[in-house]
């Protein structure tokens, strides 16, 4: 199973836009897909119409109380989609975690082996707290949404900076992905300029797609539904089937791996 984190510290970047619609759209092209929710906030279990009455066991569990990832994952109406779902309780966790040894490490034990899937997407909260650093344990690359504006720029160096510590100390195999621009409008001449600075230091680092503004892409968490299936012909939908598409042609061929 390949293992994605999806982070970046800084809020309204269209992270979890991201992590459900990419989730869909490798399940859609007949990915084996499973979603982690690692956000207290859990949109993205909302974002695929789970509600919190349905989270019965949640990403919580696996992290304090080292219940198998089995036992906590919903399907969901997307076929090929499951989802370990978060909780409000999980914004205790990094509490309860704090004096235990391997508190970088729960993610990742619960991880291993073969859970059925052919990949895993974690959808991180919006900072670089335990819980994150449980995810870049855990996984085997990050993908990274950033937003076109010039302080995400600021971010990134800090998540990057990140990055290198957890590779010297907890995952030496993390890499990166990709870069994902979001929230991509051509009419504003910063957004062409961030793009332009973005990838000269990064090159190819950085995806050829791009993610527009687009009200659909807002509308759809609430109908609990992602918006390639809201409205998988409108402008978000078609750059997330593309990302999605540029994804798989980075990824190992190799997708059923402990």
């Amino acid at each position: 199973m390949i293992r994605i984190a999806i982070a970046n510290q800084k809020g309204g970047v269209g992270k979890t836009t991201t992590a459900i619609n990419v989730s869909t759209a490798l399940a859609a092209t007949g990915w084996k897909t499973l979603m982690i929710d690692l956000d207290p906030q859990g949109n993205a279990s909302t974002g695929v119409g789970i509600s919190a009455s349905e989270r019965d066991a949640s990403s919580y569990d696996v992290l304090v109380d080292r219940t198998p990832v089995t036992d906590c994952v919903i399907p969901t109406s997307i076929p090929g989609l499951d989802l370990l779902p978060a909780t409000v309780d999980l914004s205790g966790a990094e509490v309860e975690l704090v004096n235990e040894d391997d508190r970088a490490h729960r993610l990742q034990h619960a991880l291993r082996g073969d859970l059925g899937y052919d990949v895993c997407l974690i959808d991180c909260p919006p900072s670089l707290g335990l819980l994150t650093l449980n995810a870049l344990t855990a996984a085997d690359t990050l993908l990274v949404p950033l937003q076109c504006e010039f302080f995400a720029l600021e971010g990134l160096s800090q998540l990057l900076q990140t990055v290198d510590r957890v590779q010297q100390r907890f995952n030496p195999d993390l890499g990166i992905i990709g870069i994902a621009l979001t929230m991509f409008d051509r009419r504003n001449r910063l957004t062409d300029q961030v793009s332009e600075d973005v990838r000269s230091c990064l090159g190819q680092l950085v995806f050829e797609t791009t993610i527009p503004r687009n009200v659909r892409l807002s509308e759809a968490p609430s109908h609990g539904v992602p918006a390639l299936i809201y409205d998988h012909a409108c402008a978000g939908s078609r750059a997330y089937m593309a990302l999605a598409r540029e994804l798989i042609t980075r990824l190992p061929e190799k997708r059923k791996a402990a």
